[in-house]
């Protein structure tokens, strides 16, 4: 289980939200028509921009992962 100063580290919240968009982006560029297609000029841009922010969101979380912040160090106010 996640420390509770790491809980809330941003890394890990910008992450989520790339991978939770990057999926539902992701979804929807799969199912795209042929009239959405045809509007972007032959580009599936719903697929493309899914895919590259599931990888920024991957980067965020890896990043999170490997260096992690350390906890902040008390101060002599509450000791």
């Amino acid at each position: 289980m996640a420390a509770p100063q790491r809980l809330f580290d941003i890394r890990r919240v910008i992450g989520g939200l790339f991978l939770a968009y990057g999926l539902i982006l992701t979804v929807t560029g799969l199912f795209d028509g042929a009239q959405e297609i045809q509007k972007a000029e032959g580009i599936r841009i719903n697929l493309w921009a899914g895919i590259a922010m599931l990888v920024v969101g991957g980067a965020f979380l890896l990043w999170e992962r490997l260096r992690p912040s350390d906890a902040p160090s008390p101060s002599d106010e509450q000791e």
